[in-house]
């Protein structure tokens, strides 16, 4: 009998897993129909429209322009202090340029396939890794804390072999539950964008850079399910990587980040985890520091600022993956078995 494939059968059948797929799917449903109903496709009226509130604005500013200058003036001819509130030359009191109040302010929210979609596989990653993550622990942690891993060995002994081919097993049935949500997500915003936005200016490139993204997310959904699975075995234990990641996210990531804003830390963020998972999915992160400042030769202060790259996630994320499937492997190896 195949080992792989009973794994595979005794991943599917779980009732945990089962449940948590089916809370994460639904999860991602509740996201794609939300976005459907809080957006509107653009047509010629309510651009109309649009424009009719922009001038009314605009109208709106330069009414209030004009009483405030009068204002200024009244107050500087009879010398009362105005504490402040006026310029001393009333005639910069003016309304801003009418180009400047766009209509755009003022349409419904709509969906922009070519400008939007990279954004909505940040939480379409988001979720699966959270759902792998728990499903991998749950897989492994229940076969230490039953006994079921001991009676494993007994007629299968090579105990690396055994915990690598469940983890093959799960990574496989993880992948299969991932690649067809993605197709899934792909299409339900595409149906978005077609029925509540616009699907224009949707190039190859653009398409490429969905699905590279997609790409990037699928492969964060296994790395973390692979870390989740590696602590539960390490701690035999599905606690142990539940435990774990909320001891990271919460004292390690919270309190840190606390912790280097108290001391003003430049580019604290760079401390972060979540920064680097956002990196490497949307390639680049801008992190800036406010408490500096560059004066340019027009007056402007700009911040220092650090990039945090796609490339740097993926080493951090190599790194890490490799420690703790390592030392996973290690202590199944050399633990006593009993």
């Amino acid at each position: 009998m195949s080992l792989y494939r009973t794994e595979l059968r005794r991943l599917a059948k779980r009732r945990f897993t089962r449940y948590m797929t089916l809370l994460g799917l639904v999860v991602l449903a509740a996201v794609v129909v939300g976005v459907f109903f809080t957006n509107q496709r653009i047509d010629a009226t309510q651009l109309a429209r649009a424009e009719r509130q922009a001038d009314q604005q605009y109208q709106e500013q330069v009414r209030w322009s004009e009483q405030e200058r009068a204002e200024c003036e009244k107050a500087k001819t009879a010398g009362t202090r105005s504490d402040g509130r006026y310029p001393d030359d009333c005639s910069v009191i003016t309304a801003p340029p009418r180009e400047q109040i766009e209509a755009e302010w003022f349409l419904p929210s709509t969906f922009d396939f070519r400008k939007t979609f990279d954004e909505t596989l940040i939480p379409f990653a988001a979720i699966l890794a959270l759902v792998g993550f728990v499903i991998g622990a749950s897989f492994v942690g229940a076969e230490w804390s039953t006994g079921g891993m001991m009676n494993l060995l007994l007629w299968r002994p090579k105990r690396l072999t055994v915990l690598l081919t469940k983890l093959a097993a799960l990574l496989t049935g993880i992948l299969a539950v991932t690649l067809p949500a993605a197709v899934l997500w792909f299409a339900g915003f595409w149906a978005v964008a077609t029925f509540r936005g616009s699907t224009e200016k949707v190039t190859s490139g653009v398409m490429q850079s969905a699905i590279l993204t997609g790409v990037r997310g699928v492969a964060l959904v296994l790395v973390l399910t692979t870390i989740g699975f590696a602590l539960a075995s390490l701690g035999r234990h599905t606690a142990m990587a539940l435990g774990g990641v909320v001891a990271v996210m919460v004292v390690g990531q919270f309190g840190l980040g606390i912790l280097l804003a108290m001391a003003s830390v430049k580019f604290a963020e760079a401390w972060l985890l979540p920064t680097y998972a956002l990196a490497w999915m949307t390639k680049t992160v801008t992190l800036q520091d406010w408490n500096s400042c560059n004066a340019t030769y027009y007056g402007e202060c700009k911040p220092d600022t650090l990039d945090i790259t796609w490339q740097q996630s993926s080493a951090l994320f190599s790194v890490g993956l490799v420690v703790i499937l390592g030392a996973a492997l290690w202590a199944m190896r050399r633990r006593d078995i009993s």
